[in-house]
């Protein structure tokens, strides 16, 4: 079926309160094809890179790690990406042994709970063989897509396109361009034409938090044959807003970043879904909305630096998030399985400071409404 980010034409759920939608008439329903959780990838969503809940002796609180899933899927989020950084790779390690557990308990939420499509995204790392194991576990489970992590030590761009297309016959894939400073590396806008024109690739998630390398992508992606197949989304949490409000006019069409997939997004997500809509709207013509967002560009930027300490070199960006969630009481500590990932001196007082400056961030009086029935 064929997949396209141009337009993302259906708006993300909001939060519990949002409206229902009519029913469908009974010969339209007859007709018309199930939505499915790819469908949701495609049109565009809200999809956070989900955190990993410890205990203080930093081992998985299945109750907290549950709750955090129920509460992305209460905010109206159109999916989850698991074992990703946030998740921490450390989970990986024989020694820890949680890639399984945590992949299984965030997928057992949503087929359980979610009453609705969710894209369900699992990431997989290491070389080829690495990759495609944590692919065929990710869809033993029922996942629908994989990010693949290009952080694959001595390989070659070749070497990456071939590793990628081993893991699209498992399952579809979610290119990642990450920014140097968490791993990544340059590749080629050549690099991304080919990747985007492999059979299984179903999105390109762009991170590189680089104006010129962002452009690159945009530019690669629309040169490949599968332009319109494969989503575009915005991984630079530095700059959510100005990726999700600019249109790229490429072969003659105009396209569009569909949504985002962030750790940002880990905190705050029924804020963020809001926005989502707003940037749609904005999109639209909405001249009210685009200044409301224009406003907001500068003030989330503002905030991700605090969240993921910027000031730091973001050596605190996993404890920032912890720390957002534990304020709300859906994580009891900001343990990380490594002892030496803390929130970096005047971190907490600058999340504090983006909280209190920007009131429409937060989604705090929600999260307090419904924290004790998602930790139940």
């Amino acid at each position: 079926m064929s997949r396209t980010s141009v337009v993302a034409t259906t708006p993300a759920p909001g939060p519990v309160a949002a409206t229902t939608p009519k029913p469908v008439p009974s010969s339209a329903a007859a007709t018309a094809p199930a939505r499915t959780p790819m469908d949701v990838l495609a049109e565009g969503a809200v999809i956070p890179a989900h955190p990993l809940a410890l205990g203080a002796d930093r081992k998985l609180d299945e109750r907290r790690q549950r709750a955090l899933t129920r509460y992305y899927l209460a905010s109206g989020a159109g999916g989850l990406a698991v074992a990703v950084h946030t998740t921490q790779f450390e989970i990986r390690e024989p020694g820890i042994g949680l890639l399984a557990p945590v992949l299984e308990l965030a997928a057992e939420t949503v087929r359980n709970e979610a009453g609705r499509p969710v894209v369900t995204v699992a990431g997989a790392c290491g070389h080829t063989a690495q990759a495609v194991s944590e692919a065929e576990l990710a869809a033993s489970l029922g996942y629908d897509a994989v990010l693949l992590s290009p952080a694959v030590p001595g390989a070659d761009e070749k070497g990456l396109l071939d590793r990628a297309r081993a893991v699209g016959e498992v399952l579809p894939v979610i290119g990642f361009y990450i920014q140097e400073a968490v791993g990544g590396r340059y590749l080629s806008p050549s690099f991304w034409s080919s990747f985007a024109d492999l059979p299984n690739t179903a999105a390109i998630k762009i991170a590189p938090f680089d104006r010129y390398r962002t452009a690159d992508v945009v530019r690669a992606v629309a040169a490949a044959d599968r332009s319109d197949e494969v989503a575009l989304y915005t991984g630079n949490d530095d700059d959510i807003i100005g990726d999700l409000l600019t249109p790229y006019e490429t072969k003659g069409t105009r396209r569009w970043f569909a949504g985002g997939l962030l750790g940002q997004w880990a905190v705050w997500t029924g804020s963020a879904v809001t926005l989502l809509d707003q940037v749609r709207r904005a999109r639209a013509g909405d001249h009210d909305a685009m200044v409301g967002c224009l406003a907001r560009r500068p003030e989330l930027t503002d905030a991700n630096s605090a969240v993921f300490d910027v000031r730091g070199g973001f050596r605190g960006c996993i404890a920032g998030v912890h720390e957002v969630l534990r304020r709300q009481g859906l994580l009891e500590g900001i343990w990380c399985l490594d002892p030496k990932e803390v929130l970096s001196p005047g971190q907490a007082e600058e999340i504090t400071r983006v909280a209190t400056a920007y009131p429409w961030l937060t989604d705090d009086d929600f999260v307090a409404e419904h924290v004790d029935d998602w930790l139940s």
